[in-house]
């Protein structure tokens, strides 16, 4: 049995899975703010659930939003601030008395996918969390690709390339959380999307109300995200030319945007060196669920 954990910045989730991948377990709580020591209580908590419900000893792979640095083995980049500089993995090791594998999340997604969802069997997967955020991982054979730094897929932090005036001009408005300006998260997140629509219109809105807006055929929602679909093509299309992934796969909230699936795919092709690219664009099969599963699989079938 393979338990997964999907420590989120409001919520954690634990998943349970046999052999042949199905689900035997699943529960999530409330993330514990700023408190490390509950937050390592809350996570053995979940095992020890996990465990009594199945009657099964389990390995424990977790996804976090941020990543361990291979120098020090302490959690960098984390937006769970309270993670940051702390030996995460030693530490659940130490307290569930296994090792326990610790990976980015979107790195876990890319995993899930690659293992039996929308990209199963694939050699080289670029997965993609467009939500409040935006973060990128990689799965090579099925395993996580997470480089020398620990920073594999972190797509999201460099700058949106082939950029146009007006992208220029926004830019050097509006720096990143990571302080650096005109990163692709600042564009293509779903708080990106909403924060676009808001600056063509003047009205804040949600993604899906947005959405709505267009599909009743509102001239700025359109405009929105006709924008949107054009600056997420130019991003894959960087990807594209630099790692040729056999397929991406998209999670997160904007990944719901079906129209994504029919345009993307075709814009992406004037930026791609050559003007030659059939990469599929697919949504995330597991949903919600592929990071949770992601981090279960961390450890491989035997």
């Amino acid at each position: 049995m393979r338990i997964g954990i999907d420590l989120g910045g409001t919520k954690i989730e634990a998943v349970a899975l046999a052999s042949d991948g199905q689900e035997r377990f699943r529960k999530r709580v409330d993330t514990p703010q700023h408190d490390y020591d509950k937050t390592l209580a809350a996570i053995v908590g979940l095992v020890t659930d996990a465990e009594r419900a199945t009657g099964e000893r389990g390995t424990v792979g977790m996804g976090i939003p941020g990543t361990l640095s291979p120098y020090t083995g302490l959690v960098k980049n984390a937006n769970s601030v309270w993670l940051n500089g702390q030996p995460l993995d030693s530490d659940l090791s130490r307290l569930l008395q296994r090792e326990v594998r610790i990976a980015n999340d979107a790195n876990c997604l890319a995993v899930s996918e690659a293992t039996d969802g929308a990209a199963a069997g694939k050699q080289t997967v670029f997965a993609v969390i467009i939500g409040t955020g935006c973060g990128a991982g990689i799965a090579l054979n099925g395993q996580v690709h997470a480089g020398g730094n620990g920073i594999g897929g972190e797509w999201g932090h460099n700058p949106l390339p082939w950029q146009d005036d007006d992208e220029l001009r926004y830019a050097r408005e509006v720096a990143c959380y990571c302080g650096k300006p005109g990163c692709i998260e600042t564009f293509i997140s779903g708080t990106g999307f909403a924060q676009d629509y808001q600056r063509l219109s003047g009205q804040p809105r949600k993604g899906a109300e947005i959405m709505a807006l267009a599909g009743q055929g509102d001239p700025v929602a359109e405009l929105a995200i006709s924008r949107y679909e054009l600056r997420l093509a130019k991003s894959l299309a960087h990807v594209i030319n630099l790692l040729d992934p056999d397929v991406v796969v998209l999670g997160g909230g904007m990944s719901n945007v079906d129209r994504l699936y029919r345009t993307v795919p075709l814009l992406i092709k004037p930026w791609v060196f050559g003007g030659e690219c059939e990469t599929p664009v697919l949504k995330a099969q597991h949903g919600d669920s592929s990071g949770v599963r992601g981090a279960a699989w961390l450890w491989p079938p035997a």
